[in-house]
């Protein structure tokens, strides 16, 4: 039985004044526990990819559907409930609150939850005990390595139990040993249920994940994932 589609993308467009078109008819479905890696070099769209999938940005033309609900007919209070419900995001410079400790930076995910400060910071725990970072609760980002900031960045992004998280350039600032940590994480995360897609430019990353979507001007001219028969009967 194929797994329920986390993403559909269906013919997407945006365009930009000047001309300039980020992404050209794409269409991409990202099942519920995939591991993908959306790759190519700067200015392919791969930035344009995140926002249109994270619902930060909306299609110029084109469906997109995000855990079965269809963007475009959300008003902005439902998108972002709808993404605070369902998507985490990892960005390459964490964007952590410099004087607030692991704990809270990852509370902070929980802000629009509509739970209290103690089931926030419980939950916190728990997350970053997912992340193996027990040790650091009470640690500032500037008491934590780069690899370590990160994974309190990872550990906000799933403190709300997202259906899907999105990794821009995760290993980005991080050094080579830091790098093989996150990414390990992320693989160890992903066999424990949770779609992900890693947005990058580092073919070796993109190589280490079992399925691999490449971008060149704004379309998918690759995809490593064979079409499930459901799809193809119904394409």
């Amino acid at each position: 039985m194929t797994p329920a589609p986390v993403i559909e993308l269906r013919d997407a467009t945006k365009s930009y004044p000047g001309g300039v078109h980020a992404l050209r008819g794409v269409n991409l479905t990202v099942h519920q526990g995939e591991l993908v890696a959306v790759v190519g070099p700067s200015g392919s769209g791969k930035s344009t990819m995140l926002h249109v999938m994270g619902t930060l940005d909306k299609p110029t033309t084109g469906t997109v559907r995000i855990a079965g609900y269809d963007v475009s007919q959300l008003s902005d209070s439902r998108l972002s409930a709808l993404r605070a419900r369902h998507i985490g995001f990892v960005f390459q410079h964490f964007h952590l609150a410099a004087g607030r400790d692991a704990v809270d930076n990852v509370a902070d995910g929980l802000l629009y939850a509509g739970v209290s400060l103690r089931e926030r910071r419980t939950r916190a725990r728990e997350a970053l005990a997912k992340v193996r970072l027990e040790h650091r609760y009470s640690h500032t980002p500037s008491e934590l390595s780069g690899g370590e900031k990160q994974r309190v960045a990872i550990a906000r992004a799933l403190v709300g139990d997202p259906t899907l998280l999105l990794a821009d350039e995760p290993t980005g600032a991080l050094d080579t040993a830091s790098g093989e940590i996150v990414m390990e994480l992320l693989h160890e995360l992903n066999a424990s249920g949770t779609t992900i897609c890693v947005i990058t430019h580092d073919s070796e990353i993109a190589a280490s994940l079992p399925r691999r979507v490449r971008f060149k001007d704004g379309e998918i001219v690759s995809d490593s994932r064979p079409i499930f028969p459901t799809e193809e009967a119904g394409s």
